[in-house]
This record gives structure tokens, C-alpha cells and sequence, in this order.
């Protein structure tokens, strides 16, 4: 069988047409050697005992150590750096015969919700080339939208995993805070980041989530997964759990949602939920307005902190010399935040609204399964668009909730607007991805009719 050699060669051949040569997508930084990846695709299909992710193709965010490679994080201060180790979560895809293809562009650092960031240009959204693909994954998602791959491993700090697979209309997962392992990740802010899956489906995305998930002694807060079977399993409609199922759908008086958004998200969870003889609750949670205004200040806390070993001594370049706008401001704000006249006092009040805004999901969960609402509260705007930062900053809104509260979260697609992909946003309880991935499962069976 050459299941992963024809599929390798496949996606290199649409790379070679509508990414590398000119830029048309611009959903990679780096491809792997070419022979180098036909030898590899060759062992994996001759072996007998094949791992669980055996044919898969999987893109890596520039953040995630890949041994040999470029991880830039898409910046000039880290362009000439080659990972000296993989990932802890690289390992675990290599050891189950996941054939890594090449490492995707993104916002700079991590810094940006649109994809435009990056230092070696922007990516395009290949649902509309016009079209930013959201961010920070932007060429992840990108590449599985275009069918360059069928997975990608990325990173999600308030919903840079969720927001671009929402505008290219993939499927995109965020896990429990702790429960894969972030050795290896060049962090933006380690109280919030956590790595995670995009594919073309839920039973794909799902399936590298749970090779990647578990304990890792290399991640001091690493807990792995407490429920996601090693397998994720068909939705179970007759199962007790799922015949009682209870919808909560979340209020969003008080946030700026684009009304066609919000109508197609609710019509279609209504739909669904008929179907399945779910039950609907709408649900107010207190303190999610303020997410964004927590969120951020403890970014560019944390942020700040992070980036000052990148000072040009031990290796890439001095950061405040060659870093972007984007990078620049969250480092000057960080730096304003941290200095000794505040007294840690801005980033101390996010840590209590943190904390807030976990105990209002921890009392939500006691009484529905799931909190559903947009992926993202607005649609993507057209490349090179002036708008403001703090209509930059609102595109977290709705994803930077679940990374405050640290529960697993997945966008769905929910269908499209004038043929704009638009994501529903499922949320669960801390190590209930399994839950998570069965209700999604069902809601993109049916969401596709």
C-alpha cells in the first residue's frame, strides 16, 4: 500500500501550484526536502505495524520545535534559527507515523488575530484570496483549507486556533489548558497557551488531538487528558449522556456580534438540537464581557517577560530591533504594566478577573453540557485593510473566554454568509473533550445536510 506516498505526492503538487511559487496562499514559511519527505512517506507505507496518524500529512505552526527545521514564529529576529529538538508533541506524532510536511507561516509571535502580521507577508484566506484567514494560525489553517494537508498542529493563547479555522472553514480545537504538553512551544503567554489541532473534519482533528494529549514531565503544569478516549469514538446518539444533552446558549447582550452571525449560529444549534430532541437554555455568564480587557494584560505581561531572552546574544536577533509593530506594542505595554510604579497591580486585577471568569464556567457546567455560541463575532475583513487595534483586539471576544477559564473548546464550521465561511463554537468543562468532540461530530453531520 502507498497511501501516505500518493497523498504526499498529491498535496506537493497543489503546494508547487497555489502556495510556493509566487505566494498565492502563502500557508508555508518552510517545506521539508523533497526527497527527503518521499523516503519517509515510503518507510511508513512499507511498514506492517502502521501508527494511528499512518497516511496523514501535518502542517506545523513556526512556533512548534521541529528538529532540523525553521521555527521563525515567522519573525526576522528567529529567521535563521533551526530547532536543535522536537516537541514533545513532534515525538508523539513521529513515534504514530504522522509525516510532518513543512512548517506554516502565522502572525508574528503569535501576535495577531488576522494572519497579517507575519514578517514574510501576509496569508490569504483560500475561501476568498482577498480575505484575511484569521490568526494566529493563519497558515495552518490556510494549508487545510486548500488542501495542502490533512492536519495541522498548532497553538491557541485567547483563539488563535479557533478564529482562523472559523474564516477558512476547517475544524479547530483548543484542549483543557495542561492537557498537551507545551515543551517545545515558543510561548506568547504560558498561563494561557495551549497547542492543538486543525483538520478538514472533527473525527480528524480529534484523532491528532489524542495522539498528542497526555502527562509530560518535560511541562511542569502538564496533567495530560483525563477523558479523551485513545480513539475518538462515532457519536453515540442513543448513549444516555447524548439523548439528554442540554445546550447552553450563550447570551451576548453586551458584546459587538455581527446579527447575521449570531442568527445562522443560533438557527442552526436550534435545528440540531430539534433533531436530537436536545434541550436549548440560554445562559448569561457574568464577567465574559470584560474577557478581552482581562486577556490582554496578562498577555503582554507575560509576553514581555517571554521575549527578553530573545536579546541577540545566545541566538536570533535583538527583538526590539527587528520585530513588527504588533510585537513592539505588546512588549512597550508589557514593560509599562511590569515597571516598579504599578506594582504588578494591572496584571494582578487580570489574574482576579481570570479566576472570575473560570467560576462562571465551573457554575454553567453544573447545569448544561455544552455553552455554543459564534466563533468569531465578526466577518474577515479584505488584506491590508486599516482598522483600529481595539477592533483588532474584539476578534478574541468570543474565543478568549475558554483560554481565561482554561476549558477545552472546538469551532465547527456552521455554514457561510454570501459564501464566507462562519464557525459555531462548541465549549465544555475542563477534560471533557470527549463530550466535546461527540456533540461536534453531531452537530457537523447535520449542520452539512
Amino acid at each position: 500500500m502507498t497511501f501516505t506516498f500518493q497523498k504526499l505526492q498529491k498535496y506537493l503538487a497543489e503546494i508547487k501550484k497555489n502556495d510556493k511559487q509566487g505566494k498565492k496562499i502563502n500557508a508555508f514559511l518552510q517545506l521539508r526536502d523533497e526527497r527527503e519527505l518521499i523516503e519517509e512517506a515510503k518507510k511508513i507505507d512499507a511498514k506492517k505495524n502502521k501508527g494511528k496518524l499512518a497516511g496523514k500529512i501535518i502542517a506545523v505552526k513556526a512556533n512548534i520545535n521541529v528538529k532540523g527545521l525553521n521555527i521563525s514564529c515567522a519573525s526576522k529576529v528567529l529567521e535563521n534559527y533551526k530547532a536543535p529538538y522536537d516537541a514533545s508533541v513532534i515525538e508523539k506524532i513521529k513515534k504514530d507515523d504522522g509525516l510532518i510536511i513543512g512548517i506554516a507561516n502565522m502572525d508574528e509571535f503569535a501576535c495577531g488575530s488576522s494572519g497579517e502580521t507575519s514578517a514574510f507577508g501576509p496569508t490569504r484566506n483560500p475561501t476568498n484570496l482577498e480575505l484575511i484567514p484569521g490568526g494566529s494560525s493563519s497558515g495552518s489553517a490556510a494549508a487545510v483549507a486548500a488542501g495542502f494537508c490533512d492536519d495541522a498542529l498548532v497553538s491557541d493563547t485567547g483563539g488563535s486556533i479557533r478564529n482562523p479555522a472559523s474564516h477558512c472553514g476547517v475544524v479547530g480545537i483548543k484542549p483543557t489548558y495542561s492537557s498537551v504538553s507545551r515543551y517545545g512551544l515558543i510561548d506568547l503567554s504560558m498561563s494561557l497557551d495551549q497547542i492543538g489541532t486543525i483538520a478538514k473534519s472533527v473525527e480528524d482533528a480529534g484523532l491528532l488531538l489524542s495522539v498528542i494529549q497526555g502527562k509530560d514531565e518535560k511541562d511542569s503544569i502538564s496533567q495530560g487528558s483525563k477523558s479523551l478516549h485513545p480513539s475518538p469514538r462515532p457519536p453515540t446518539l442513543n448513549s444516555r449522556n447524548m439523548k439528554n444533552t442540554i445546550i447552553g446558549l450563550l447570551d451576548l447582550s453586551g458584546l459587538n456580534v455581527d446579527n447575521r452571525i449570531n442568527n445562522l449560529v443560533n438557527e442552526k444549534i436550534t435545528n440540531i438540537a430539534k433533531k436530537n430532541n436536545w434541550k436549548i437554555k440560554k445562559i448569561k455568564l457574568n464577567y465574559v464581557d470584560l474577557a478581552v480587557a482581562t486577556y490582554y494584560p496578562l498577555v503582554y505581561v507575560e509576553f514581555f517577560s517571554g521575549t527578553r531572552k530573545f536579546d541577540g546574544r545566545r541566538f536570533g536577533k535583538r527583538i526590539e530591533e527587528f520585530a513588527g509593530e504588533e510585537v513592539l506594542r505588546r512588549i512597550l505595554g508589557g514593560s509599562e504594566i511590569s515597571k516598579a510604579e504599578y506594582g504588578g497591580r494591572y496584571y494582578h486585577k487580570s489574574l482576579k478577573a481570570k479566576k472570575l471568569i473560570e467560576k462562571e464556567f465551573e457554575k454553567a457546567f453544573k447545569n448544561v453540557d455544552v455553552i455554543v455560541s459564534p466563533t468569531v463575532p465578526m466577518f474577515p475583513w479584505k488584506i491590508g485593510k486599516k482598522i483600529s487595534i481595539e477592533e483588532g483586539y474584539a476578534a478574541d471576544a468570543l474565543t478568549s473566554p475558554a483560554n481565561l477559564a482554561g476549558i477545552c473548546a472546538i469551532s465547527v464550521p456552521a455554514g457561510e454568509i454570501n459564501n464566507i465561511p462562519v464557525g459555531m463554537q462548541i465549549m465544555c468543562d475542563k477534560f471533557q473533550e470527549e463530550k466535546m468532540l461527540e456533540i461536534a461530530k453531531v452537530v457537523e453531520k447535520i449542520g452539512s445536510q
